[in-house]
């Protein structure tokens, strides 16, 4: 079962909210009413039943108490900043599996937590940009990818070569690297990465030599208010080549910076893959 956490964010604040607010109009007022109704009954009040009279029942005080604190985690969260753990290595090597990731909530506009509508428009997605959005076909799950087409744009990937509106995407031979073993070869796979410049923004993929791409198609369009992603790991990703577009309602915000490397609970947190994502 999928952990809603958002939803659950939004309930718990809702609830301790709540339950403030009906201690402050109504249980409150009845605990003044029975201290002044005690005194008004004795000469002189016995303070421990005072304290008891006036005590803040168990949960309203843990309401209270927690309802600040959501309410601020909350807010961060859904209009600011957001961690995130990268799960996969889809978007090798620009980021590893176990990097934590900071999003930006704002940058591509303000969206109501949960429903994700859009109450403030800011900046659109643009190529280049490493997006996190909402699985199309499971909004529940989050994926990161690098945004390769905006609305109206022609995208073709032919023979692993990215092609945008036409125009054959530059990219520049860094390295040739050995992977795993692989016994039906009887060698290492062996893979090369490359500098990519899209949208004026240059950054590292990686191809697999010995992975044929097999795609039920090598061309698309990109229709209004959806977006075209794709992996930097071009092999080794699940992206719009298999399952189409993301829509605008899906985008959670733009990924900007790696503050933590944690890929077990066997390693220790490091700081090796620190500083601004591109």
């Amino acid at each position: 079962m999928d952990f809603n956490f958002p939803l659950i964010l939004v309930i718990a604040v809702f609830a301790s909210g709540l339950i403030g607010l009906v201690d402050i109009l109504v249980l409150a007022p009845r605990r003044r009413a029975a201290v002044a109704s005690y005194r008004e009954q004795v000469e002189e009040a016995d303070e421990e039943t005072l304290g008891r009279l006036s005590r803040e029942p168990g949960m309203v005080e843990t309401a209270k108490s927690v309802f600040p604190v959501l309410f601020i985690v909350l807010v961060l969260r859904s209009f600011l900043y957001e961690p995130f753990q990268i799960p996969s290595g889809s978007m090798i090597p620009t980021l590893q599996v176990g990097d934590f990731i900071l999003v930006n909530k704002y940058t591509y506009g303000l969206r109501l937590p949960v429903v994700g509508t859009k109450v403030v428009a800011v900046n659109e997605p643009q190529r280049g940009d490493v997006m996190v959005f909402k699985e199309p076909m499971n909004p529940n799950i989050n994926f990161i990818k690098r945004v390769i087409g905006a609305p109206g744009d022609k995208i073709a990937y032919r023979n692993k070569a990215l092609f945008v509106n036409g125009e054959r995407v530059p990219e520049t031979f860094v390295a040739e690297l050995r992977d795993e073993f692989e016994p039906r070869l009887g060698r290492n796979l062996v893979y090369r990465i490359y500098e990519e410049t899209i949208g004026g923004v240059t950054h590292q993929i990686r191809k697999d030599m010995d992975i044929e791409n097999r795609l039920p198609q090598t061309e698309w369009t990109v229709p209004e208010g959806q977006y075209f992603v794709m992996g930097d790991n071009r092999d080794r990703s699940n992206d719009s080549r298999y399952w189409g577009f993301v829509p605008e309602a899906n985008i959670v915000g733009k990924a900007v910076y790696i503050w933590m490397h944690w890929p077990s609970w066997f390693d220790l947190p490091n700081l090796k893959n620190n500083g601004s994502i591109i």
